[in-house]
């Protein structure tokens, strides 16, 4: 993160409630803030922050510098930053604030790959990545906090380590974790240049008319539903996003399609697909939970319904992430096989399909 640049989000860009958008686009959440008197004397803000914070230390207040996460009146500021008179502090993390302390629990990890400086794990649907909302527990960082809890080099709090992007809830797929601060910076760095490798395979309503191709449009937070984000026309709101898709399958009435992330926005697939009439096969949340494509009959509907049974979520799943390694510079390449219940709905449209 660069020391000039960071600006408030905008109401659009809210989501879970972010206080800045960084140079990169990152969305960065504010869990402190303090307001310098009129009468304070100058100190390293290191000491500032430790006075007003119980159960911090001034060594995880320099970590927070060093990961460019304190922010004074706007900008990113280093630890020996010398508070000022009506100086705004603020402590911001690239993820929503942890309400309770983050407990180390023994949730299984479907680790791919793992060295000293990255782990690659394979997220089931259903596991929500981060604390918070509702779900302080449960979460795939109580399971990393759990892994690591004999590492003293890991602390699952350390906002220099952990995951570099998320998905969502009822995404399954591949994620990356750096455990280590080089690490985390130079993975940063690759996803903001959009040099990894990202891909993923969805089932989506409807037929398309080519094979291929590429959706741009800015998403922002949807004014009339803040669950959902939305596309929008206008260059000046929301951020920016591409995403390329390529038919892997027909049947008819839903189409197995490949989507490459060149930028990675929340709830991007889904939204851009939406955009064009194609919304993921039971996205509940973006109204693919219904029937929107086939016929009127009644054994039809009772297929949908099971269809429905057996993936009972969207039908989206991280296949590849691919990323040059941290350390050795070696190119990384990883391939999740689709999970049984994406595997099982695209068999059942499979035999639906050749008994039309």
């Amino acid at each position: 993160m660069a020391e000039e640049g960071l600006r408030l989000a905008t109401p659009d860009e809210l989501m879970e409630e972010p206080s800045y958008i960084s140079d990169d686009g990152k969305e960065l959440y504010e869990h402190f803030r303090f307001v310098a008197d009129k009468g304070q004397q100058m100190i390293r803000v290191d000491k500032f922050l430790v006075d007003r914070m119980e159960k911090t230390s001034r060594n995880r207040i320099q970590q927070a510098a060093d990961a460019g996460c304190i922010i004074v009146n706007g900008k990113a500021a280093k630890s020996s930053y010398k508070v000022k008179p009506n100086d705004v502090v603020s402590i911001v993390m690239d993820r929503p604030r942890y309400e309770f302390e983050i407990i180390a629990e023994d949730i299984p990890l479907d680790i791919v790959y793992e060295d000293e400086a990255v782990l690659v794990v394979n997220k089931p649907a259903g596991l929500v990545v981060h604390p918070g909302h509702g779900n302080y527990t449960g979460t795939l960082v109580n399971a990393l906090a759990w892994h690591f809890k004999d590492n003293p080099d890991y602390d699952v709090n350390d906002p220099r380590l952990g995951l570099v992007h998320r998905i969502d809830k009822d995404t399954s797929g591949l994620l990356v974790v750096a455990k280590t601060p080089v690490a985390k910076t130079d993975l940063g760095g690759q996803f903001f240049n959009k040099t990894t490798r990202r891909e993923y395979v969805a089932l989506v309503w409807g037929d398309f008319d080519n094979d291929k191709g590429t959706i741009v449009g800015n998403i922002m937070r949807n004014p009339r539903n803040k669950l959902q984000m939305t596309v929008t026309d206008d260059p000046e709101l929301g951020k920016h996003a591409v995403t390329h898709y390529e038919v892997l399958e027909r049947f008819g009435y839903v189409t197995a399609v490949k989507c490459v992330l060149e930028t990675g926005r929340t709830h991007q697939i889904r939204v851009h697909m939406l955009s064009q009439g194609h919304p993921l096969f039971n996205d509940e949340r973006y109204g693919g939970d219904r029937i929107l494509k086939g016929t009127t009959f009644s054994k039809y509907r009772q297929f949908v319904d099971n269809c429905f049974q057996v993936c009972p979520r969207q039908a989206l799943h991280a296949r590849t992430l691919g990323f040059r390694h941290p350390a050795t510079g070696k190119q990384m390449d990883f391939e999740s096989p689709l999970p049984s219940d994406m595997s099982a709905l695209l068999d059942k449209w499979r035999a639906y399909r050749r008994l039309e």
